[in-house]
């Protein structure tokens, strides 16, 4: 996907609840492929340079692995969201 595309995807699958800043995603994304996460492709589409990125399967290892952080820090909270008010959990 291009830079836009990606925007344009989360505010899609977040039903505008997250919106990214290109001043947010770009450095991001130049961070990624220069630690070999991402690799480019650039097109000419309607006179202007598009760069497309894709993972590699170091970018696919890290993924897997950060989602799975993720899921478990979401869980934590949700355990602490569940709690009870006036109740002792000693």
């Amino acid at each position: 996907m291009h830079g836009y595309a990606l925007t344009q995807k989360v505010e899609e699958i977040t039903q505008g609840k997250i919106k990214l800043t290109y001043g947010a995603l770009y450095p991001i994304l130049h961070k990624l492929k220069k630690e070999k996460v991402l690799v480019t492709a650039s097109e000419i589409y309607k006179n202007r340079m598009r760069i497309y990125y894709s993972l590699t399967p170091k970018g696919n290892s890290i993924v897997i692995e950060k989602i799975n952080e993720l899921k478990e820090y979401v869980e934590s909270l949700q355990r602490l969201i569940d709690l009870k008010p006036g109740l002792s959990y000693a």
